[in-house]
């Protein structure tokens, strides 16, 4: 299997990322592009371990509702845990291609660095646009692959790395064309944001650190790269972390649409 798998054991781990300040910060900016207010109706595809649809659910108070949609039993899992009790939260198992909503039902669509691991893209988009009302708003945040950056020592190796992690998804660069895919969707008003994620020294709260973890385990076997290297890869990264020589960047982009009223 090529892709990471959301099992629990990832689902887990997830979760304990997106508590890390990176992860906060890129709530923030979401929340704020995503524009919803009191009384809206909000979908979240690929709601994962439900951290957006707990802190929606706070903005659209009583008056409003969020549908989280996730295909992985565990990270839905972890979703009820964190919004149990909130009546105007429901969580539906179910595939983004296929969404298991009416047409028309929402004001808002959220989809956080999901469709880089869908291979038919265009085909959620068109659910998204299905899903959301005439003059209802998309949002959809992706990273490029291709801008990070890690300091090594070994650059080679690292090149390989990076090259097996790209693996583990559908399309590495998506956000190159999610403008134009949107467009097609029938989308209006695309606009782009990008974000760039950074980290110098042993910061441990950033999405470049959080990631070694997951990027060490998943190349090993991949791209000629054997247990020992990928091991000695992340050893290497964290030794860089305790001498404050650890360095990470990456650009994440927000795509904002709406449905034509």
């Amino acid at each position: 299997m090529s892709q990471l798998q959301f099992d629990a054991d990832t689902a887990r781990r997830i979760e304990a990322l997106y508590q890390i300040q990176d992860a906060m910060r890129r709530r923030e900016l979401v929340r704020k592009a995503l524009a919803a207010v009191r009384g809206a109706r909000v979908l979240d595809v690929g709601c994962g371990p439900g951290f957006y649809c707990l802190e929606l659910s706070e903005i659209v108070g009583s008056s409003g509702s969020v549908v989280g949609v996730d295909s992985s039993s565990a990270m839905l899992e972890l979703a009820r845990a964190r919004c149990g009790g909130r009546d105007n939260v429901g969580l539906l198992e179910g595939e983004a291609i296929a969404l298991p909503v009416e047409s028309g039902s929402f004001d808002r669509a959220v989809c956080v660095q999901v469709l880089e691991y869908v291979a038919d893209v265009d085909a959620v988009l068109s659910e998204l646009h299905r899903a959301l009302r005439p003059g209802g708003r998309a949002v959809v945040w992706d990273v490029d692959w291709a801008t990070v950056s890690i300091h090594s020592r070994d650059t080679a190796l690292t090149e390989r790395v990076l090259r097996a992690w790209d693996e583990h998804l559908a399309d590495p660069s998506l956000p190159r064309t999610l403008g134009a895919r949107l467009r097609s969707a029938g989308f209006e008003h695309v606009r782009v944001e990008a974000h760039a994620f950074a980290a110098s020294g042993g910061y441990p709260e950033t999405f470049g650190a959080a990631l070694v973890p997951f990027i060490a385990t998943f190349v090993a076997g991949r791209q000629g790269i054997g247990e020992v290297e990928a091991e000695a890869w992340g050893a290497e990264q964290h030794e860089l972390m305790e001498r404050g020589e650890f360095y990470f960047a990456s650009t994440q982009f927000c795509f904002t649409a709406t449905k034509s009223a």
